[in-house]
């Protein structure tokens, strides 16, 4: 049965690309079918696929799975061999933690800095809020590689809660928002790679 990833715009969805990003870290083949957002079919377009009316949605093995978290998991339960989560017991609850974080938190970040791939923008003045939110970001980031031992992403081989804070960084790149010298790398690395680089890639094609 075929595995098929119901996403929205490449440009606007940043649930979708944290989906998308841990299928193909998975390694899995699979179908996208991309709805179109904020029209006036978007909502019965969707539920064509998915029953919450909401993308990300999964249809896999006969049923539907919707929330990108809840789709990470799946997907790490399922293909084990793929190592979505780290590998090392303390490393993996820190990395459930911060995804569990960026899943559920950061209103103010994403009110105020809300997800885009071009660059440029300014956004008004940050609260003291959305300041606190910023480095916190970089707390979690520098305590993953810290308790992971270093490696090219947060814990490693890029995984699950790697895929979660890719729209950050791309919200920090929207708006000019300065990366510590420490995490630069880290963010370098993101934007460099093969699946950030072909989504980029997809939005592009998209829009013309």
């Amino acid at each position: 049965m075929a595995t098929t990833l119901i996403i929205g715009d490449y440009a606007k969805s940043s649930w979708s690309l944290r989906a998308w990003l841990v299928l193909h870290a998975a390694g899995l083949e699979f179908e996208t079918v991309q709805v179109a957002l904020e029209e006036v079919t978007t909502r019965a377009n969707i539920l064509r696929y998915s029953p919450s009316g909401k993308v990300p949605a999964l249809s896999m093995d006969g049923i539907v799975i919707n929330d990108s978290l809840a789709i990470s998991e799946a997907i790490a339960e399922a293909y084990p061999q793929a190592r979505l989560w780290p590998t090392d017991a303390r490393v993996r609850a820190l990395a459930r933690a911060a995804t569990a974080e960026m899943h559920s938190g950061f209103t103010n970040l994403r009110t105020q800095m809300s997800f885009g791939l071009n660059l440029g923008d300014q956004p008004d003045t940050l609260s003291p809020d959305t300041e606190w939110e910023i480095q916190r970001v970089f707390q979690i980031w520098r305590g993953l590689r810290q308790a992971a031992g270093g490696g090219t992403f947060l814990c490693g081989e890029f995984g699950i809660v790697d895929a979660m804070y890719v729209p950050v960084v791309f919200r920090f790149r929207r708006y000019g928002v300065a990366i510590p010298s420490d995490l630069q790398g880290y963010v370098a690395a993101i934007l460099d790679h093969a699946h950030v680089k072909q989504w980029l890639a997809l939005a592009a094609q998209a829009q013309t």
